[in-house]
């Protein structure tokens, strides 16, 4: 928790005082506005609703099968693959023997044409390859290279988007501000005549996301890649055999298990990766976003004439969510450009900024969505058809809706008031709106105490922009909706 004596600066230096005092109630915070801004649709966007299509072939049961186990794999893919066009003579392996010595391999690789003594030395440094419990090695085991030793290879994976590959594929809802991460896993070796048995994920509980294997430029025949996923399905990815102009590389899931099919021919080298899930954004506790010595004295000095108070700013941008269906709190891992810098300043003070939902003067709680819309809002007025006791009328002098009400003769115990008590169909649309939201818990900014700074030397403050869509009179309108970032200064 952050606090200090009210007479100590916050700042982590000392900042300078403007001569001139300035009190937060003056010109730098500026009321913040009460209208609702609202964005109408034309009348003429209609949607017209497509026929259905008639029976035809894809009555057949053998299709319809087809189509399941087709969109079985399309809507929720375990594994990805593909391949990378390079300059593979400028590949080389580097690694070390038990002994201590450094040794290169270059690619491309064929056995049936010559054998490298590099490649030599390397197949002696290798042992059979770890397999699950209860399994058998089969008669001329797959090698592993030792993890304790020293192994590099020269190709670079962040100098290709084969990690952008995986996130697209495998996790396409990956927010900004979270990155994958390779790191070096293990060298397999499988040669004629050899297989490397199914390896279950249970052998690689190290916390990563997914697994790559790179197949790298060495002939072989055979040697299929088998992809199991934890339903029973699996992929197989036969592969070209080392072709010397291209590397394959092959990703999955971390609940997925794999195999190598028999090599017929040659010697299949593969490097396998573990992919780990990184985050950098405005929500990590190691973020890689630190702002200037400047910009931290600025906020500084507005923190210290603060303090006690609640401020916020409007962020700048707009953010891809339905405030309808999304609390604001959200988009944190979305920030980008001055609303992310201002963001990770506030919480080098050790102070705790939330991000709240706002419209036309009031703010909903952190933990609640703009979700208001049921049905129609100009037909839950109160004030619209409301019941009057005969001689109670409402106080003219502290109900400026009273005002215009009409109220007409009274010629029983009770009269129904049919004349709407606004001037015009906005201002009706505008307190329509206040009930529903106020139902939705929002309150007026002015209650939740909270300070809105903007910038008083322009006229139009630069605020994002979110929509929330509702119904009025039948016609379809959006209500826009900002975000406020808020931090409360002890």
């Amino acid at each position: 928790m952050f606090v200090q004596p009210h007479n100590r600066a916050i700042s982590r230096a000392a900042s300078p005082i403007p001569s001139s005092s300035i009190s937060p109630s003056s010109d730098l915070m500026k009321p913040y506005s009460t209208d609702f801004e609202i964005e109408r649709l034309p009348k003429s966007l209609m949607r017209l609703s497509m026929p259905l299509a008639g029976p035809g072939y894809d009555s057949n049961v053998e299709f319809r099968d087809c189509v399941s186990r087709l969109l079985e794999a399309t809507n929720a893919p375990f594994t990805v693959s593909g391949r990378i066009t390079l300059e593979v003579s400028q590949l080389a392996l580097f690694f070390r023997t038990k002994t201590g010595l450094t040794h290169s391999l270059d690619f491309p690789v064929d056995v049936d044409y010559n054998i490298p003594p590099s490649l030599e030395v390397l197949l002696e440094t290798c042992r059979p390859h770890q397999a699950a419990e209860s399994i058998i090695y089969p008669e001329r085991p797959s090698l592993l290279y030792p993890a304790e030793i020293p192994v590099t290879f020269s190709l670079d994976l962040a100098n290709h988007p084969i990690l952008d590959a995986v996130r697209n594929t495998l996790f396409p809802n990956l927010p900004s501000g979270h990155h994958l991460s390779a790191r070096r896993d293990k060298l397999e070796i499988i040669d004629t005549g050899s297989r490397l048995l199914r390896q279950q994920h249970s052998l690689r509980q190290d916390g990563r996301a997914a697994t790559v294997i790179i197949t790298l430029p060495s002939r072989f025949e055979g040697g299929t890649l088998v992809v199991h996923n934890h339903d029973g399905i699996q992929e197989r990815y036969i592969g070209r055999g080392g072709k010397i102009d291209e590397i394959e590389w092959t990703a999955f899931l971390p609940d997925c298990d794999y195999e190598i099919e028999p090599v017929q021919r040659g010697c299949r080298i593969s490097i396998t990766y573990g992919v780990f899930l990184r985050s950098f954004g405005a929500g990590a506790p190691d973020s890689l976003i630190r702002p200037s010595d400047d910009y931290l004295d600025r906020l500084g000095s507005v923190l210290n004439l603060s303090r006690g108070r609640k401020i916020g700013f409007h962020l700048e941008f707009d953010y891809s969510v339905n405030p309808a269906e999304s609390l604001a709190d959200s988009v944190v891992p979305w920030l980008r450009g001055g609303d992310s810098l201002l963001y990770h300043a506030i919480k080098l003070f050790k102070l705790a900024p939330e991000l709240h939902w706002t419209a036309g003067g009031y703010i909903w709680p952190i933990d609640r969505s703009v979700d208001f819309v049921r049905g129609d809002i100009a037909e839950g007025h109160p004030l619209r058809r409301h019941v009057l006791p005969a001689g109670v009328l409402p106080d003219v002098h502290h109900d400026p809706l009273s005002r215009r009400l009409d109220v007409p003769p009274v010629r029983g115990p009770f009269n129904i008031t049919t004349t709407s008590p606004f001037n015009d169909a906005e201002e009706e649309e505008a307190s329509n709106l206040r009930v529903k939201i106020e139902d939705n818990g929002a309150i007026p900014i002015a209650k939740a105490d909270i300070s809105v700074l903007k910038d008083w030397s322009t006229t139009t403050a630069v605020a994002g922009k979110q929509r929330v869509y509702f119904v009025s009179g039948g016609e379809l309108e959006k209500l826009v909706v900002n975000i406020l970032l808020v931090v409360f200064i002890p």
